[in-house]
């Protein structure tokens, strides 16, 4: 019955994505046949200006980019756009000229201080239903002249009304690049899955967005984190291809443009050459995105294909015989001026090798992510989207014991460099990556819109490892266990929903509804082989021990987990007054687990559901201030091996209570001040006996403020900044003392990164940037039996832009220090990556 239940629903599913892709050939025959002028009127250009605005004012359009550039005249202020724009109109207040636009929203704001002689001040900003442009003049006000374009708006701006004398051919859109969000990005879809302002949502949301990624150089997915207070890394290497990172203390869960990524961390984003930026949010995430963890999500925007040509080659030569190749191409593919059908392209591609301060350590990655996105007709939009991502060479870093790096050792120090596995016995180490997937958004009228997606992942590896076990009785040789195995992994995640604005009386609505349906089929073939002999990790001896030598062989051992589920979900976020609203949501989820292992001829299944509800006020008793309150829940099905088949996991629960006050300091610099309680129960974690297999320890409980600072101080001078004070232990267990610290989670941590640019003169575009990294004592494991010491790490960089050339260089742990990124246990301190110096050069045109 179940599983009839399971293909009834991937059957609606697919129907609706039928329905949404025939849809617009309906919409049109309907128009033929009701309304004949509409036909003719849609297929005859405008003869005046007039008919030209009345046309393209029916529906809103997106600014998506603010550009201003020099000209010999004074500036060109450029605004790219997804579609036509009314007419601007023009006033003058003082030396201020303000055009205002009717038809459009703004993505990002925007402000540029004196970019020529005789400008003070340009901002592209939103008040109220409408965005304008203020452009002030030093001494009087500017002259500009609007001059609408099929693609965007140019507006020619002089100090001096002498001077206009720009010819109307001379002006037209200015080819662009990749969005310039700033340091202070005012929108994220991840906490509402609408384009809602950061400041109207009830929970704490970061955004790192593409402009800190660049200046830091932030190749990994765990270097983008570093940017949001709370985050840490969990129980792998900072080096390794499997990360895991905590959020409040818990798992953060990863997503993918909106949807539950099957892998996380894993294998997914060694390189970041593919991101554009990453939202997080924090706290129970369940009840828009599915199953997830209590820690938080953090959603992995992708880059998506521009309307504009645009092509970027970059390369980066760094310690550790780094070396990094990549391009970025994006534009139209078609020639057609019909705008209703568009075809848009983009192509991400990257080959990176390099190697590590630990012997023997080298990986190769290389990447392959194509886009094609497709305007059919006015109403729908398609975007098809793939990446391909296979990583070589040897990816495993297994740390140093804890015995002679945080704790003494009657041998002595480990050298920080050691390795502890078998090089000749671990070089077809590899991992193959596919994602297939897409984006299907139907807008049926000018407030209400379907969107349907689909994501496929499918993963294969091949892994060759030499687990080290605890130390002999001499404290200086380790056994170790070598390791075959062959992982497939094969997951879908289909979901569709309807989101649209309504009123009810003077209570505006904005509603989401939809549905999803996952499954996972996660197969390992472990073929455990045996123990090798010990290594000697004060004075190794590698190349001497083959296969041969292993000892108490042990049967190869196959398992598969496959889990499928169906989540129905709502959500109104309701304007009660202008000052105060209110969210209310709820999910429902059925997930079904089947675990089988082979040759032991096990198998057990289950099936779970669980409500999972979220309630949100925001209150903003003054323009700049939002204060807020919010209480959610969180469901995911147990995941793990048991000491017995048959005991099977309960579902993990997790309940936050949140409040906190979000501030506008300017209009360019934003800060967030939250205060959580998060209570985690049926909690699945390593089993410190066997690190093969799992316990559940009970009850755990988080709570603590974060702070977090970002956007642009002054002209030129961006800051992204956090704090966070955490005090997370196990308040409920059978095995582990109540009151224990979780592991891997300092009860203070801070963040800084600044970067200032000189905005004239002749060193124009030549910037610094400078970046500190505070992390307090953290336990090494739930047993407290040992903790990793604080560090203070810090960060630099010099950059210089010139035109659509970029030269960088970043330094990375400035005064080498030596610190311990995380631990997995006692067997497996993992340290952080010594003095490394990177330098990029890119080139766009």
């Amino acid at each position: 019955m179940r599983s009839i239940v399971f293909r009834l629903s991937w059957g609606v599913g697919l129907w609706l994505v039928a329905v949404g892709l025939m849809s617009p050939a309906a919409a049109q025959t309907e128009r033929v046949v009701d309304v004949e002028a509409s036909r003719t009127e849609i297929k005859q250009p405008a003869r005046t200006i007039a008919e030209w605005q009345a046309q393209i004012v029916r529906s809103l359009v997106e600014i998506t980019a603010v550009r201003v550039y020099q000209t010999e005249t004074g500036l060109e202020v450029v605004l790219q756009t997804t579609g036509e724009l009314a007419t601007p109109t023009t006033t003058v207040t003082g030396n201020t000229l303000i055009v205002d636009i009717s038809n459009a929203v703004l993505l990002e704001e925007f402000s540029a201080a004196e970019p020529t002689a005789g400008i003070a001040l340009v901002t592209v900003t939103m008040p109220g239903e409408r965005v304008q442009v203020a452009i002030t003049g030093t001494d009087a006000p500017p002259v500009a002249e609007v001059q609408p374009d099929v693609q965007g708006l140019v507006l020619s701006v002089s100090p001096d009304t002498e001077n206009i004398s720009v010819e109307e051919d001379e002006i037209q859109i200015v080819v662009t690049g990749e969005q310039d969000e700033g340091y202070n990005p005012s929108s994220a879809s991840v906490g509402t899955r609408t384009d809602t302002p950061l400041r109207d949502i009830p929970q704490s949301i970061q955004v790192v967005p593409q402009e800190v990624i660049r200046d830091q150089n932030a190749n990994r997915l765990g270097e983008i984190l570093e940017n949001v207070p709370g985050i840490t890394g969990s129980f792998r290497s900072p080096r390794s291809v499997s990360n895991f990172f905590n959020s409040r203390g818990f798992e953060l869960e990863v997503l993918r443009n909106g949807s539950p990524d099957t892998l996380g961390a894993d294998y997914s984003y060694t390189v970041s050459d593919n991101i554009e930026r990453v939202e997080v949010l924090k706290g129970p995430a369940s009840v828009l995105f599915g199953l997830g963890t209590l820690g938080g999500a953090a959603n992995i925007i992708t880059k998506k294909p521009l309307r504009e040509p645009f092509y970027s080659i970059e390369a980066t030569v760094g310690s550790f015989n780094t070396y990094r190749g990549s391009i970025d191409l994006s534009g139209p593919l078609d020639e057609s001026t019909d705008d209703n059908i568009t075809v848009l392209y983009r192509l991400n591609a990257s080959a990176n090798t390099t190697g590590s301060f630990i012997d023997f350590f080298e990986r190769q990655t290389y990447l392959v992510a194509p886009s094609l996105t497709w305007q059919i007709g006015e109403q729908t939009r398609l975007t098809f989207d793939a990446e391909y991502q296979r990583i070589t060479g040897t990816k495993t870093d297994y740390g140093l014991p804890a015995e002679g790096s945080v704790l003494p050792n009657p041998n002595g120090e480990i050298p920080r460099n050691r390795y502890r596995g078998e090089p000749s016995l671990e070089n077809d180490d590899d991992t193959d990556l596919y994602r297939i997937g897409y984006d299907l958004e139907y807008r049926f009228s000018e407030n209400w819109q379907v969107r349907s997606s689909l994501q496929t992942v499918f993963w294969k590896e091949n892994v060759r490892v030499n687990v080290p076990l605890s130390f002999l009785d001499n404290k200086r040789e380790q056994p170790r266990l070598y390791i075959q195995s062959d992982n497939f992994l094969e997951s879908y995640q289909l979901d569709n929903y309807v989101a649209g604005e309504f009123s009810t009386g003077s209570i505006q609505h904005q509603l989401v509804a939809g549905f999803n349906l996952y499954r996972e089929d996660l197969r390992y073939t472990d073929g455990i082989e045996g123990i090798l002999p010990a290594i000697d990790v004060f004075n190794p001896v590698y190349g001497a021990i083959t296969l041969a030598d292993l000892s108490d062989p042990i049967p190869d051992q196959d398992a598969r987990f496959l889990t499928q589920g169906l989540g129905l979900y709502l959500q109104d976020q309701m304007t009660l007054a202008e000052n105060l609203k209110v969210l209310l949501g709820g999910r429902f989820d059925i997930v079904e687990q089947e675990a089988a292992f082979v040759p032991f001829f096990q198998r057990a299944s289950q099936q779970e559901q669980a409500f999972s509800p979220r309630i949100g006020i925001v209150y903003q008793p003054i323009e700049p201030i939002a204060l807020y309150a919010s209480y959610s829940r969180s469901f995911s099905p147990a995941q793990g091996r048991a000491v017995d088949i048959s005991s099977q996991f309960k579902p993990e629960r997790g309940t936050q209570y949140e409040i906190g006050v979000k501030a506008d300091i300017t209009d360019r610099l934003s800060a967030t001040l939250a205060l959580f309680n998060l209570t985690r129960t049926n909690v699945v974690t390593t089993d410190p006996n066997n690190p093969l297999l799992s316990i559940q320890t009970g009850e755990q409980r988080s709570q603590g403020v974060e702070l977090d600072l970002s956007g642009e101080i002054l002209p030129g001078w961006n800051i992204f900044a956090g704090f966070a004070l955490i005090d997370a232990e196990i308040t409920e267990d059978n095995t582990l003392p109540v009151g224990n610290q979780l592991n891997n989670t300092p009860r203070t941590s801070f963040n800084l990164w600044t970067t200032y640019e000189l905005q004239s003169g002749s060193l124009q575009g030549l910037g610094f940037g400078l970046g500190v990294f505070y992390a307090g004592e953290r336990q090494g494991d739930l047993d407290n039996s040992f903790q990793l010491p604080s560090y203070v790490r810090t960060d630099a960089a010099i950059f210089y832009t010139r035109n659509n050339f970029r030269a960088a260089l970043n330094l990375k742990n400035l005064f080498d220090v030596e610190y311990f990124a995380s631990a997995n246990g006692r067997n497996n301190v993992y340290l952080g990556d010594p003095f490394t110096v990177q330098g990029t050069l890119s080139w766009e045109f």
